[in-house]
């Protein structure tokens, strides 16, 4: 079976937005799903800071994945079952943060990106734009050092795409790495680095 991403050596710097392109079914998101520990790699390693994350035991993994980085996925993946400030809260608490800050940060983040007033609605009851931008509050609630976006504008408007190139861009200029999977070539070329599949 060949493999979808193979003979690469990258480095994401902090501080910056790195912006992976390249047609479909080249292994943007593949690469995204390594990097961020969710796959193992067949060779070779994920490093952070020299360290071997991908050696890590599932459960190690998941708890290191909790507390330094977000993941937007493409199709927000949000939990049905649940509302809008439910959905952002998760991973806040089980990186750990109290739940009263959890919320209050959750409702910061939704109201910086429009979907406010859809706090207590499930994701059923909103547009794809919407579970878009809910899943983009999801990733920043913990103010992770490390921000993952899988085609995090595909399903927005020009207005919206936006506002999340300026949350994104703020996170950078706070010191986080940004690294994203993009058809959007504006938003390729408004990066710090790009990397083409």
């Amino acid at each position: 079976m060949p493999m979808v991403v193979s003979d690469l050596d990258l480095d994401f710097p902090q501080a910056s937005v790195t912006a992976i392109t390249g047609a479909s079914g080249r292994g943007k998101s593949t690469l995204l799903y390594l990097v961020a520990g969710m796959l193992r790699p067949a060779a070779g390693h994920v490093l952070w800071d020299g360290d071997a994350v991908d050696t890590r035991p599932d459960g190690r993994r998941a708890q290191w994945r909790a507390t330094t980085s977000g993941f937007v996925f493409q199709d927000a993946m949000l939990d049905p079952a649940r509302t809008v400030l439910d959905n952002v809260c998760e991973p806040a608490l089980f990186a750990g943060m109290p739940a009263a800050h959890a919320r209050t940060r959750a409702s910061a983040l939704l109201d910086t990106l429009g979907v406010g007033h859809r706090a207590g609605h499930r994701p059923g009851e909103i547009s794809g734009g919407q579970a878009q931008r809910v899943a983009m509050c999801r990733a920043l609630v913990t103010d992770p050092p490390v921000i993952f976006c899988d085609e995090p504008t595909g399903n927005l408007d020009d207005e919206s795409a936006a506002v999340v190139w300026e949350v994104l861009e703020s996170a950078a200029q706070d010191g986080a790495t940004v690294v994203l999977a993009t058809h959007d070539r504006r938003l390729a070329d408004r990066s710090d680095q790009r990397v083409e599949l």
